[in-house]
């Protein structure tokens, strides 16, 4: 049995379909509403709450293999209740962050969750992505109403990677032998700007999308305010334009070395998502 958390979100969905496609059965999908849970057809929708770690023991029964994206809820007790029920291989989320700013508050802390994996006597592969092709979805609410996206850094390129690519290589790392006890930095098949990204959404939607760079002062009291971090802000902005450095900005396509498919780029994200932004 393989356990897909986050089941419902941009990789957990597609990660699930994957499998399915895959013939990877039995499969079984964490939600915190089943009712609402549009899973593919085959796999068991099962209750949980990473805030109550408790509920997570029906759906951990049985698994074999699980799926976890880093700091969803206590770490330390879902990978404690994962060993208890005797997962033995776990895939997990983190960020190429560990690696290109390991002294910001969030690396640390997905460090820390990585270490809690290796600790805990399972089999383990870590998945260290990049910038997601998803978190243009910040802008989408100005987009559809018709007003500015304002970004900072707005001519600084990331080697940004489709959250589906993210699942490919989860689904490998869960159905094939040799990526056990591995940590894979995963990156896009391009280095993509925020003006560039901007404008691949406007030929999507086919008008113009305003646009204007703006101070890292600016961005980083609109992020706090979205975010209710300043701390996370300030990485945040670090990561995308402030602090970038050679390793971040180096451009791999690994994630397609791993699954052997081409990697998906920002323009197919944007063409899948369009009505997002409409």
């Amino acid at each position: 049995m393989i356990l897909v958390t986050g089941a419902t979100g941009n990789i957990g969905s597609a990660l699930l379909q994957e499998l399915q496609a895959f013939g990877a059965g039995p499969l079984r999908g964490l939600t915190r509403d089943v009712a609402r849970a549009a899973f593919p057809e085959g796999v068991e929708a099962v209750a949980g709450d990473f805030a109550r770690t408790a509920s997570l023991k029906p759906a951990l029964e049985g698994v074999r293999s699980l799926f976890l994206v880093s700091r969803m809820g206590s770490d330390a007790e879902i990978i404690e209740a994962a060993r208890r029920a005797g997962v033995e291989h776990v895939v997990l989320v983190s960020s190429i962050t560990v690696q290109t700013h390991p002294h910001l508050g969030p690396a640390r802390e997905n460090l820390a969750v990585e270490q809690l994996l290796k600790d805990s006597g399972m089999t383990w592969t870590i998945l260290r992505p990049t910038q997601f092709a998803s978190n243009a979805l910040w802008w989408a609410a100005a987009i559809r109403e018709h007003e500015t996206v304002r970004v900072p850094y707005a001519d600084i390129g990331l080697p940004t990677i489709h959250p589906a690519d993210i699942a490919s290589v989860a689904r490998v790392a869960l159905t094939e032998s040799g990526h056990e006890q591995q940590t894979y930095a995963l990156t896009g098949p391009e280095r993509i700007t925020a003006r560039r990204q901007v404008r691949a959404i406007a030929a999507a939607l086919g008008r113009e999308v305003p646009f204007a760079e703006i101070s890292r002062q600016e961005a980083h009291r609109r992020m706090a305010l979205f975010l209710g971090d300043e701390e996370a802000a300030d990485a945040v902005l670090d990561v995308t334009g402030g602090d970038v450095n050679d390793e971040l900005l180096m451009v791999r396509d690994t994630a397609s070395q791993i699954t052997g498919a081409p990697a998906r780029t920002f323009q197919q994200w944007v063409a899948e998502n369009a009505a997002a932004f409409r």
